[in-house]
């Protein structure tokens, strides 16, 4: 019988690679942290814990860097702000992907044999979560082979982006469709959607699921048009397809700083210390004067200590410090310091998704959604409704284009994720700084390198995504990747 040893900090001792997965048999008397049959509940927790402390974290280390919100400094070496990109930079990306993948077919099978319709549905958004990001980051990927060891397959075929992107909407679909609301949650509420009430946590299970899919749908717009109309489907009948409304209702996890919700950074300053904002980012939010500027980013000072305001350096800087007369702004740690925020999917970026649709002329109105995305984007950091001031200004108040609409979701995505990169990718905004610092031509990376490990232990798998999409070259562009 097999048994599951679960880890004091949300996290289960399933190893597992794209290639293999092994699970620790030993006898229940001899730990009593092991368990004789795993169930969904104690798969659940653990998986939300895991891949949102490992996206928060990339969002820091990758999206952060590409997206010229922050970067390390002082920066004498080559960075992913300067589009230096190594066979190394995706690799805890790719093997945190598959480990919960592993955890999440463990939890699929278990909930379907038990027939724990609710624990089914979550295990089919959170799969659809994490290989969306696995692909929009690689391309092709492992997905219809991957984690299954246990049946012989340790060399996995790698899917077309196309036909993953065709079976994670139908999950999500089925995954809707599975929900019964009045049944809860079989062992107990969950981390992500805490609540006594059993309606309620389900229920904005099955809005993160839906709001999940009109994302995906949304990112392959430009290559499938038919996805637009999906997604008007899904808008014109909130019943069927509900999903977030108002913030309250936002996939985020909440970090209490009881052990094991504990924050990512066990030292708050390895967040703020030798890193600096950008003049990009700090600039337009210095324009608008964002009220979110003081929940983010400390002031910059003067040599003497002095405050300075809000001040970045140059995109893609390269060199010391000393080549500034100031200390520039860094980023406020007090946003790494339980209880903290890490968003998984926030109802902005739902009321974001509502105004790009209204503005393609497909319903609604643009503006109403604009402006609640807005809203709800500032009160995520600042707990409190901007002023009309702040939304009529010229550079926020709405002007019927897609380059507003995302140049405000770009700082609606902060801390989410890989979000602010695919969204650029898919529509070329916002407009970011281009300087001779930058490798590549000064090209934005299209994708990440797959990791060395992929090529030495799959070369099968490995060359045939390369002769599928392309080069192993960050300039490829995956499949949805059209403008």
């Amino acid at each position: 019988m097999k048994k599951i040893s679960i880890k004091l900090f949300f996290a289960l001792t399933i190893i597992s690679t794209t290639f293999s997965c092994t699970n620790d048999f030993e006898k229940a008397n001899e730990d009593p942290n092991l368990i004789t049959e795993i169930n969904s509940g104690s798969v659940l927790n653990p998986v939300i814990y895991d891949l949102a402390e490992n996206n928060v974290l990339k969002n820091y280390d990758i999206t952060a860097q590409l997206m010229q919100v922050h970067f390390p400094y002082p920066s004498n070496a080559m960075g992913l702000h300067r589009y230096d990109v190594t066979n190394g930079t995706g690799n805890s990306t790719w093997n945190n992907a598959y480990k919960n993948l592993v955890n999440l077919e463990e939890m699929l099978k278990v909930s379907q044999k038990a027939g724990d319709v609710n624990y089914e549905a979550i295990a089919l958004t959170l799969r659809s979560l994490v290989i969306s990001n696995l692909t929009d980051m690689f391309g092709d990927v492992p997905f219809s082979e991957a984690a299954k060891a246990e049946e012989g397959i340790t060399k996995p075929k790698f899917d077309r982006q196309e036909d993953i992107y065709n079976q994670l909407i139908n999950d999500l679909e089925q995954a809707n469709q599975l929900y019964v609301t009045n049944l809860g949650l079989k062992y107990g509420s969950d981390i992500l959607f805490p609540s006594s009430e059993k309606n309620i946590n389900i229920t904005r299970w099955k809005k993160f699921t839906n709001s999940l899919k009109m994302r995906l749908l949304l990112r392959i717009s430009n290559r499938d048009a038919s996805a637009l109309t999906e997604i008007k489907k899904m808008i014109d009948n909130p019943t069927t397809y509900p999903v977030f409304e108002t913030e309250s209702e936002s996939a985020i996890l909440q970090i209490s700083g009881l052990a094991p919700s504990l924050s990512p950074w066990p030292r708050e300053q390895d967040y703020r210390d030798s890193r600096t904002f950008t003049e990009f980012f700090v600039d337009k939010m210095n324009e608008t004067n964002d009220p979110r500027l003081p929940f983010l980013v400390n002031k910059a000072s003067n040599l003497d200590g002095s405050s300075l305001g809000y001040k970045g350096v140059p995109a893609a800087y390269e060199g010391n410090s000393s080549d500034f007369k100031f200390n520039p702004s860094s980023p406020n740690n007090a946003i790494v310091v339980a209880p903290m925020k890490i968003p998984l999917m926030t109802y902005a970026e739902v009321e974001f998704i509502k105004a790009e649709i209204a503005q393609k002329g497909l319903g609604g109105d643009a503006k109403t959604h604009y402006e609640n995305a807005v809203r709800a984007a500032v009160v995520l950091w600042t707990n409190s409704e901007p002023t009309t001031e702040f939304l009529e200004h010229e550079k926020i108040k709405y002007n019927n284009s897609l380059e507003r609409i995302i140049e405000q979701k770009y700082f609606a995505l902060f801390f989410t994720d890989y979000q602010q990169w695919f969204e650029y990718k898919r529509t070329g905004f916002p407009t970011l700084p281009k300087t001779s610092t930058m490798l590549n031509d000064q090209k934005m990376p299209r994708r990440l390198l797959y990791p060395t490990s992929v090529r030495n232990y799959n070369p099968e798998g490995y060359q045939q995504a390369i002769q599928q999409m392309g080069a192993d070259d960050i300039n490829t562009r995956v499949w949805w990747d059209v403008n």
